[in-house]
């Protein structure tokens, strides 16, 4: 009686490898990019509420508030918040990708939303970027 081998080959198993290393290549990268814009998202929606939160502070108040005055903002993973400019008619409030959302997302450096709601945003040269808001 011939015993009868059960199992996988070599050629078998390194097919199958590479047919999974292949499709890692190809999802991982966009999946990197679905995380990008759901970061910028959030950095967004964080503006958003921050420019109401200033127009409720100049409601009771001579000027725009900082950051502080406005609760601080909510602490985002990729993106640093600040109140550049707060004077009593003006405000400008920045989110400025940090990390890993700074490398990866090189057309959205920074966003940026004013006391008249005009969205701005930034590349890592410094140039306007339109396709960011």
């Amino acid at each position: 009686m011939r015993k009868l081998n059960v199992g996988f080959t070599l050629i078998e198993l390194m097919i199958v490898i590479a047919i999974i290393a292949l499709l890692a290549a190809v999802a991982l990268p966009s999946y990197r990019d679905y995380i990008r814009q759901a970061n910028r998202g959030d950095a967004k929606a964080e503006l958003m509420r921050l420019s109401q939160e200033q127009e409720k502070w100049r409601a009771n108040n001579t000027t725009y508030g900082t950051l502080a005055n406005l609760g601080g903002g909510a602490t985002l993973a990729n993106y640093a918040l600040t109140v550049p400019t707060n004077t009593g008619t003006a405000f400008t409030i920045t989110a400025t990708a940090t990390g890993d959302q700074l490398t990866g997302d090189t057309s959205c450096k920074t966003l940026s939303i004013d006391q008249n709601g005009t969205n701005t945003s930034t590349d890592n040269t410094n140039a306007v970027s339109t396709d960011c808001w």
